[in-house]
């Protein structure tokens, strides 16, 4: 599936985003609605529609957003406190945007199950 999305007119620069990182494979930027004092969208910036279009041939790309998210929280501060990575996958996961992306959530403590205030705790 390669139907253009609000992503591929960020990468293009269609229409502004707070980018906070890009290289050759990815971006990310802020998201316009954070759920976290820090909450950035990582994205790959050759377009895969969801989870259930991951392949083998672009299994090394997907790593590569995990990796990207890492020297995020390296450069933010974020990576000894610790932080959030979420992928959304269709309607039901709560995927809005079929282009795969990242969320990177961070600066306060995140809850399980989400949407909770507190840390879960171990049994």
């Amino acid at each position: 599936m390669s139907q253009e999305t609000i992503f591929t007119k960020i990468i293009n620069r269609e229409i502004p985003a707070d980018i906070v990182y890009e290289d050759e494979l990815s971006l990310a930027f802020k998201d316009i609605n954070p759920q976290a004092p820090f909450h950035v969208l990582i994205i790959p910036k050759t377009p895969i529609a969801t989870i259930n279009d991951v392949t083998e041939e672009n299994a090394s790309l997907v790593g590569h957003l995990y990796v990207v998210a890492a020297k995020l929280a390296k450069q933010f501060g974020f990576s000894e406190d610790g932080f959030r990575v979420v992928m959304n996958c269709n309607d039901h996961g709560g995927q809005t945007v079929y282009h795969i992306h990242l969320h990177m959530l961070a600066g306060k403590t995140m809850g399980w199950p989400p949407y909770q205030d507190k840390k879960k705790t171990n049994l």
